[in-house]
């Protein structure tokens, strides 16, 4: 089984539509992925209705946190959309994107970068803005030559020039929420230092007693040896460990299934989950 448990649409930051993804990852040779777009929901009626058959889908999202001034991505899964509490701190973070992006397009444009935010919001389409969307206009524009050179320092990363705040989630109110919600909670990319300042691992383990389920180790920004680092404190601490591509589309060069999750932690994942379940394609079958 090849399981991809970290992939966005266009309903956030990436450049396939959710059905696009769905059949992309079929012909990827996926068996299971998941959708995992930042802080909604939006992409999951069209991605199931285009399901092929052989893939299951994992639905799910990428909930925005921060914690002592450090930004965190909660990877949430199989928890209730319709539960109220967690779908009203979705919409409030939601809510705060175009304000957000439009200060750091007043930001850039204060750096001399001519930026606008018409160009951003053509780019972002029907999806939630964010810096991704800012980041492609900077490609664009030829400031930088990748949208990962944009999120430093420099442009967009944590505490950089350009950087402006939005409402985020503490990650361990996020962890209540979500299992309040019957759903199960991944820390996406706990180690990626190219994008800025990240999560301690006392505060890994914290959020371990707290509830949190597990933790992404297999993804591009992860080294070997950070990978290895990671693998053992998630076994001293009980926690999943996941493998990912963090799949956007075009907007980054990750390809889907570029990392992969263990099938047991999927099934461990799944047990434990109950909000929603996995929904297999037309004509296929749960694994």
């Amino acid at each position: 089984m090849r399981i991809d448990l970290h992939a966005h649409s266009t309903a956030s930051d990436g450049t396939d539509t959710p059905a696009e993804l769905v059949r992309n990852a079929a012909g990827a040779g996926l068996d299971v992925v998941a959708l995992t777009d930042h802080d909604t929901v939006r992409g999951y009626g069209e991605a199931l209705a285009a399901l092929p058959a052989g893939l299951t889908l994992v639905t799910g999202a990428e909930l925005s946190c921060r914690l002592d001034g450090v930004g965190v991505h909660m990877l949430a899964y199989l928890f209730d959309p319709e539960e109220p509490e967690l779908a009203r701190e979705r919409e409030l973070v939601r809510d705060d994107r175009t304000p957000r992006a439009r200060t750091m397009i007043d930001k850039l444009q204060d750096l001399g970068v001519d930026v606008t935010w018409e160009q951003v919001a053509r780019i972002a389409g029907d999806g939630s803005v964010g810096r991704p969307h800012i980041a492609t206009a900077l490609v664009e524009l030829g400031v930088v030559p990748t949208v990962s050179d944009a999120f430093t320092p420099e442009w967009l990363a944590d505490g950089g020039r350009a950087y402006a705040e939005k409402h985020e989630l503490d990650p361990f109110e996020a962890v209540r929420l979500v299992k309040a919600a019957g759903g199960v909670t991944v820390l996406a990319h706990p180690a990626a230092v190219k994008r800025g300042r990240c999560v301690s691992e006392s505060a890994m383990a914290e959020l371990a007693s707290a509830g949190l389920d597990g933790i992404e180790v297999d993804h591009m920004d992860h080294d070997t040896d950070t990978r290895a680092r990671l693998r053992g404190l998630a076994a001293e601490l009980g926690l999943l460990t996941t493998g990912s591509s963090d799949y956007h589309g075009s907007r980054k060069t990750c390809r889907l299934g570029e990392y992969t999750t263990d099938p047991e932690i999927y099934g461990e994942i799944t047990r434990r989950a109950t909000g929603a379940f996995p929904v297999p394609g037309a004509g296929g079958r749960e694994r």
